[in-house]
């Protein structure tokens, strides 16, 4: 396998981990803590706020390691 490939294969296998955790962690007990189907719904779209504020954070210190990586080593 090449250097891409192997990249490719470990950025695929993070993204899975990391959507199964937010599934298993924040989107089933979301889901099962309402009766009613609007509160499921509000509830699960006030979720895809919390992925989405995880996936900036991850964004960001992505890229600020990227940026700092040359001052750092």
């Amino acid at each position: 396998m090449s250097n891409t490939a192997i990249t490719e294969l470990v950025a695929a296998c993070a993204g899975v981990v990391g959507l199964a955790a937010f599934v298993a962690l924040v989107a089933v007990p979301v889901m099962t803590s309402y009766q009613r189907v609007w509160e499921r719904l509000v509830a699960g779209v006030l979720s895809l706020y919390v992925l989405a504020a995880l996936m900036g954070i991850g964004v960001l210190a992505g890229a600020a390691v990227i940026y700092y990586w040359p001052q750092l080593f």
